[in-house]
């Protein structure tokens, strides 16, 4: 899926900053990057840059927000469908997973540079103790609140304690995900590839609906 917005050069010019941020972010961190190896990047003056965003923390800001946007409409209209498809009973554990995980690994976005940055970004966000409850607090918490009110209705009487810590296990197990490190191509001698999120997705959903069944009131 392509950001870009073509017209009189200006929007092109902040998306080509937008993408090199992303890109330096997502490889090396917030702090090993600087406004005017982004500017290099992006074929701009670092003035530029600075016009359209100001300081490097608000850039880093715009980032998040351009595809948390796109990823949030998905997977809301994801959960919409499945609660409307299973009226008037409760949507099924697995359908919510479901809505919320397909968006983000399957389809066509997946194998883009842009979205790969992205995603490598946002498991490095996750994992941060400095930006993780902050920053996905504001970009996510919104949208995952909805999913786990859905989750709660599926359930019935759920011990909260044990949803909360199902949604961390959850949100563990997609971050590692986002972030493609290899490590399972090692662990299975190339039986499985990480960057490879479609292949996963079958199997993040079987998991991650067991893990929810589990707590499910008897």
């Amino acid at each position: 899926m392509s950001l870009a917005m073509p017209d009189d050069g200006k929007p092109v010019r902040r998306t080509a900053i937008l993408d090199a941020a992303e890109a330096q972010f997502a490889q090396h961190g917030y702090d090993g990057v600087n406004l005017r190896a982004i500017a290099r990047d992006a074929g701009v003056d670092v003035a530029l840059a600075n016009y359209h965003f100001g300081k490097k923390r608000d850039l880093f800001d715009a980032v998040l927000m351009r595809r948390a946007e796109v990823l949030n409409a998905w997977r809301l209209k994801a959960l919409e469908d499945a609660l409307s498809e299973a009226r008037p009973n409760p949507p099924s554990v697995e359908a919510i997973v479901r809505a919320y995980l397909r968006p983000l690994l399957t389809g066509s976005h997946v194998t883009e540079p842009g979205w790969k940055h992205y995603y490598a970004l946002i498991a490095y966000v996750n994992n941060s103790p400095d930006w993780g409850g902050k920053l996905m607090t504001q970009f996510f918490d919104p949208l995952i609140i909805q999913f786990i009110d859905a989750l709660r209705l599926s359930l019935g009487d759920v011990d909260e304690k044990a949803l909360y810590w199902s949604y961390h296990c959850f949100s563990g197990a997609l971050t590692l995900t986002f972030a493609e490190t290899g490590r399972i191509d090692l662990l299975s001698k190339g039986l499985c590839h990480s960057d490879d999120l479609a292949g996963a997705y079958e199997h993040v959903v079987r998991f991650i609906t067991a893990g929810f069944e589990s707590i499910r009131p008897t």
